[in-house]
């Protein structure tokens, strides 16, 4: 089940970096006066500082359209979409596409722009800082394959960020009957929000648990916890540590970048 990761990403332990757009059209915290000509150089400068830093992936992801909406609006899609066609050219890894929070949209986007894969939620119920949370995993992977997106990877978050299950099921438990009854192409760990650091013992537990998966950790890999998380799961999913001086809100710096993927490299070298 993992000899994908060599398919998509030309690496085994691969990083895949996130592009965050800023605030889109109709979102509360968009600047209208820069407009999506801001929004679009921004995201070139980060994608291009990314790749130079060396990093195996990217995925792009509305980010800043907080609060987030579990039913996004057909303008947000559309300008992700306008957005990564804009940046084409520029994009020399691997890509995935995220619209948070929303699965099927997630996939449309995947197909109208040749993302390789997704993160989204897709299975659970949850109680969220964005209300009652549900999800319908049949009704999505159907959608997934009435759009032709079949051999776009699914990076199932397990543990969604801002949110808790609503079961009374522990990690491993979630984590077993998802692999058995969804077959997903990756499960991802997470802290409470974006730059929250992953449990190191929660990501051990499951990968632990499901040996057969690729597991990542998704949020809070730095420089000081990478190789651990490293040695036992598959990859991680990296935004807030590549940012100035580490803060969410800020845009890529790449020495950051450079540091980081530096310390990955090596320790995939001595693997």
């Amino acid at each position: 089940m993992k000899k994908w990761l060599l398919e998509v990403f030309g690496t085994n332990k691969p990083i895949i970096a996130m592009v965050h757009f800023d605030a889109l059209p109709g979102d509360p915290h968009y600047d209208k006066e820069g407009g999506m000509e801001k929004v679009i150089k921004l995201a070139r400068e980060d994608l291009l500082k990314l790749q130079e830093g060396g990093v195996d992936a990217v995925m792009f992801s509305n980010e800043f359209s907080l609060p987030y909406l579990t039913d996004v609006r057909t303008s947000t899609v559309a300008a992700m979409a306008r957005i990564i066609g804009e940046l084409k050219e520029d994009i020399k890894v691997p890509f995935g596409v995220n619209v948070l929070w929303d699965a099927k949209k997630s996939l449309d986007l995947a197909v109208a722009t040749g993302a390789s894969f997704v993160r989204e939620i897709f299975t659970g119920v949850y109680g969220s800082d964005f209300g009652l949370w549900n999800t319908n995993v049949g009704e999505t992977v159907r959608h997934q394959y009435a759009i032709g997106a079949e051999n776009v990877k699914l990076l199932f978050n397990i543990v969604p960020e801002a949110a808790a299950y609503l079961g009374d099921r522990d990690l491993i438990s979630i984590a077993k009957s998802t692999v058995f009854n969804n077959k997903p192409d990756a499960l991802l760990i997470s802290g409470l929000t974006a730059g929250s650091e992953t449990n190191t013992e929660f990501l051990k537990e499951v990968a632990e648990a499901v040996p057969n998966q690729v597991v990542f950790a998704n949020t809070g890999v730095n420089p000081r916890n990478v190789v651990e998380q490293l040695s036992f799961t598959d990859g991680a999913v990296v935004g807030t540590t590549f940012k100035v001086d580490g803060i969410f809100e800020n845009h890529v710096d790449l020495e950051r970048v450079k540091e980081f993927m530096s310390i990955v490299k090596n320790f995939r070298e001595n693997l």
